[in-house]
């Protein structure tokens, strides 16, 4: 049996296959690593060595993204109203700050943020390329097509 969802356009395609669903989660680890990458090198606070430091930095930000960012947003959509949108961005601060603190606790994963400004600038930035890859990319219309 196909199961079908309704698209932004108030179409109907089927609904991604297990397949499609993981290599999408594949691209979009890959653009958050990108994206964890250019913050490090524009932010001099923002502190990362080696590839596999940085593809576990992606993915422990990517699970905090996916888990407690809703938490964070929803408990706090009144203030996030308030200030514009404004709040967010700090959010996306200590999510950052947090997952410097988390991958501190592994000996093998070299990634720290020296303060609240650092943080606050790297989160803008990963936010910033990750939505402009995201854009150009299209991670569920190509793993559409890859798998």
């Amino acid at each position: 049996m196909r199961t079908f969802v309704l698209t932004r356009q108030f179409g109907f395609r089927r609904a991604p296959s297990r397949g499609e669903r993981l290599v999408a989660f594949v691209i979009r680890w890959l653009i958050t690593a990108v994206a964890v990458w250019v913050a490090a090198q524009v932010v001099g606070g923002v502190h990362l060595a080696g590839w596999g430091s940085t593809l576990a930095v992606a993915f422990i930000l990517g699970l905090l993204n996916a888990f407690l960012k809703p938490i964070l947003f929803w408990g706090s959509i009144l203030l996030t109203i308030l200030t514009f949108g404004l709040f967010a961005i700090l959010i996306n601060t200590a999510l950052l700050a947090l997952t410097a603190w988390i991958a501190g606790k592994f000996d093998n994963v070299h990634f720290a943020v020296d303060g609240f400004w650092d943080a606050f600038w790297g989160a803008v930035i990963i936010s910033l390329v990750s939505f402009v890859l995201s854009r150009l990319i299209g991670p569920d219309r190509l793993a559409r097509r890859i798998a």
